[in-house]
């Protein structure tokens, strides 16, 4: 290991993982609160206060078991909202607590039911439309909520859409229906009456790039993210009346992956696309003066969290890389920026590493945007490659239709900071580069998305980023299959994995999908692997890391959570067993309160703490002790203690 890195400061896992001190600031559209998460006796609640004196902060929430991560407001601004599930079952329920009086209510008291929202308005403003999967847990029938009483009342009964699209006055003007071909029919609504035939649709390759994106609040223009005719996505408007169609903004190497509209008028204002960087591109002239102000203010990337209805007051999030990211009160009218919060003010001071965007050309041609981050110290002329090679950690993204990004990355500055370069690579498969690239992944899973992970590891073995023995995998949910891939399938690429959440067995991850997606199971099929068909089985077994689990020959760590409702518990178990049989050895770390991922920050940083000293067992890197970490979560280590170091003498302890 390089020397400087050990001189680096260690950044404590508690000062990454830990809850933060405040995050997801807003203002509510009244402009008279800021309301904000943070920690009430450990565990993240809303908090509120007035916009004329933040001091005089309360808690409105009162969760003492799982963190509350999301939260609005009413269009109203007399309250404020925010989902929550049990046990990460991810059956989120819709909660309210009344501003004037602090009182709270579940709005959607049912069981096994997850919350969708289907519309807000400008106009209606203490009521919202809501889908509940409540009659048919596969389909949410739509609802009106009156957020004053509580009422909820049928809109439309849901005999097999997707999902619906209202317009500000709250009436539903479309109904989208999964069709055969694994895309979407998108059928108009008008007075209530879904129409016989759709009105447009999409087939598989554009399945993930195209889907109508609202209307302005007089319903005269409709939007959409559109990759029709066209390879990346690009922002769309329609004019209802006429259906003429204009391109407001199109880039030909990412989608359109962001807008802000106005919050009276609902036009577009300014949109974003994000190839290796997000890059804001303003339509309105005010919007441009007040986005070019802030870019001269503020040092890296920053974004628009909130806004007034009238516009004079927003909450910018800024992610300076090297620095806790903040959060600030942009006043327009006055031009000022006020301080709002730092979300982890422990970090200031940090070695805090940049991240370097690459692109990495894959053996058969396309260009792979790829993130690296390298340790401190490592890199003196900083360019972005190591002045001698350093032990490297693969993390994989989930999804995989989703995509690794340019940030601040909690987990790149930890594993950096233990002395590792990390790389994120958005292989074929992954969103936001156009379809042509989604689809190059279709039927790839442990193929050609796995070639990609390979590509990339190569090229930093050539580059001298990493040597070739020194190379650890890990990712949750699609990377954690990717991890077990790259130990069954290519078992000399990596020195060892820790696999978070994945799936082991393609053919049971495909049964067990919660019902509420079965809407898109023609999709996973054409994307994956049909179970249905003899050849499609077959493949899925083939590409099912689990069949092969005696070709490991590297270490393994798992975690999983038991109440996962998208990866089950047992595709952690079955792989445990077929390991054991084997005499190869794993470790496995269970949470029973936790689903797909770890919401609690204890548990977060108990699987945090065996992850790292596991990576030292394996890589050589550097290690905070475990310490009670494990023993005040609510880990159980089913497996393989021994095989870590450090933690059969925590758990003594």
């Amino acid at each position: 290991m390089n020397h400087t890195a050990e001189a680096a400061a260690m950044i404590p896992r508690e000062a990454l993982f830990g809850n933060p001190t405040k995050a997801g600031g807003q203002i509510s559209p009244d402009g008279k609160w800021l309301s904000w998460l943070a920690p009430k006796d450990g565990v993240l609640n809303v908090w509120l206060a007035p916009v004329a004196d933040p001091d005089a902060a309360k808690a409105m929430t009162s969760a003492t078991d799982r963190p509350i991560r999301q939260y609005f407001w009413a269009p109203d601004s007399q309250s404020l909202l925010y989902i929550q599930d049990k046990g990460g079952d991810e059956n989120f329920l819709l909660y309210g607590i009344d501003i004037a009086s602090g009182e709270e209510r579940t709005l959607t008291p049912f069981e096994k039911t997850r919350v969708q929202v289907f519309g807000t308005s400008q106009t209606i403003k203490d009521k919202m439309l809501v889908g509940l999967n409540n009659r048919d847990p596969r389909f949410h029938d739509a609802h009106l909520l009156d957020l004053k009483t509580g009422e909820l009342t049928l809109v439309q009964q849901n005999d097999g859409y997707a999902g619906f699209l209202a317009d500000d006055n709250l009436k539903l003007r479309m109904a989208l229906r999964p069709n055969a071909a694994g895309g979407m029919d998108f059928f108009p609504i008008e007075g209530g009456t879904i129409a016989a035939e759709p009105s447009g649709s999409t087939g598989l390759e554009d399945s993930l790039t195209t889907q109508p994106a609202g209307f302005t609040t007089d319903g005269k223009t409709m939007y959409w993210i559109d990759s029709r005719g066209r390879n990346t996505a690009a922002l769309i408007a329609e004019d209802v009346a006429t259906g003429e169609r204009t391109v407001i903004a199109e880039n030909d190497k990412a989608d359109i992956s962001g807008a802000l509209a106005n919050p009276k008028t609902g036009k577009i204002e300014a949109y974003n696309f994000n190839y290796l960087k997000s890059e804001w591109t303003a339509i309105d002239p005010a919007i441009k003066a007040s986005l070019d102000w802030l870019d001269s203010q503020l040092e890296g990337e920053f974004g628009v969290q909130s806004r007034t209805e009238d516009d004079t007051k927003w909450i910018i999030g800024n992610d300076p890389l090297i620095a806790p990211s903040q959060t600030f009160i942009y006043d327009r009218p006055t031009g000022t920026l006020t301080k709002f919060y730092t979300s982890r003010p422990e970090l200031e001071g940090a070695p805090l590493q940049p991240m370097h965007p690459l692109e990495i050309t894959s053996r058969d041609g396309l260009t792979l945007p790829s993130y690296l981050t390298l340790p401190p110290g490592s890199d003196a002329d900083g360019d972005g490659v190591p002045e001698a090679p350093v032990p490297m950690v693969l993390v994989v993204h989930g999804g995989p239709w989703a995509r690794d990004g340019y940030g601040f990355n909690s987990y790149h500055q930890w594993l950096a900071n233990r002395g590792y370069a990390v790389m994120s690579v958005n292989f074929r498969g992954s969103t936001g580069f156009g379809k042509a690239f989604i689809s190059a992944g279709d039927l790839e899973w442990g193929k050609k998305m796995h070639d990609d992970l390979i590509d990339a590891v190569d090229w930093a073995v050539e580059q001298g980023v990493t040597s070739e023995d020194k190379v650890a995998i890990m990712g949750g949910s699609y990377g954690g299959y990717a991890t077990l891939a790259g130990l069954t399938f290519t078992p000399e690429t990596f020195a060892c994995g820790v696999d978070i959440v994945g799936p082991s067995n393609l053919e049971t991850l495909l049964q067990s999908i919660p019902p509420y997606w079965e809407p898109l199971i023609a999709q996973f099929h054409e994307r994956m692997g049909n179970p249905n068909t003899p050849e499609g089985l077959a493949m899925l077994k083939e590409r099912s890391p689990l069949y092969s689990a005696d070709k490991i020959t590297k270490p393994l760590l798992i975690g999983q959570g038991a109440n996962d409702p998208r990866v089950n518990k047992a595709e952690s178990d079955q792989i445990v067993e077929a390991m054991k049989a084997a005499g190869i050895p794993v470790t496995y770390v269970l949470f029973p309160d936790e689903g797909h991922g770890f919401a609690k920050p204890n548990n977060n940083i108990a699987f945090n703490a065996v992850t790292e000293n596991f990576l030292a067992t394996c890589l050589g890197g550097r290690a905070e002790p475990i310490g009670g970490t494990v023993k005040s979560s609510t880990a159980e280590i089913v497996e393989g203690a021994d095989f870590v170091a450090g933690l059969s003498e925590a758990l003594a302890d």
